[in-house]
């Protein structure tokens, strides 16, 4: 079963998933230890927006016009309803709709 996988490749995976793990239960800890100010706590609020709009516009600026519609129709959800989650699927649903219709956007 493991006779296509090298050992090397076994290891940086492990290893990747390791820190990975350590970063992630690392900050959980110290933000148990600190109270973050205001501004910090509003920044991780905002953050779930920021890798949205970071991911957005690398589609965008790869994308035409029905990626356009689908980046519009993520922002205006994201915006209405405040849910990252809600407007992620209404982004995919809408590529799939245009795509799926056929219908070409030039």
């Amino acid at each position: 079963m493991f006779d296509d996988v090298s050992l090397t490749a076994l290891a940086v995976v492990f290893g990747m998933s390791t820190v990975t793990y350590v970063t992630k239960a690392g900050g959980f800890w110290a933000l148990d230890r600190v109270e973050p100010s205001e501004s910090v706590r509003e920044a991780l609020d905002a953050l779930p927006g920021g890798i949205l709009v970071a991911i957005l516009i690398v589609r965008l600026l790869e994308g035409g016009p029905t990626e356009w519609m689908a980046g519009i129709a993520v922002l205006v959800v994201a915006h209405r309803t405040e849910s990252v989650l809600l407007a992620m699927i209404v982004g995919v649903g809408t590529l799939i709709i245009v795509r799926g219709s056929g219908a070409s956007i030039t």
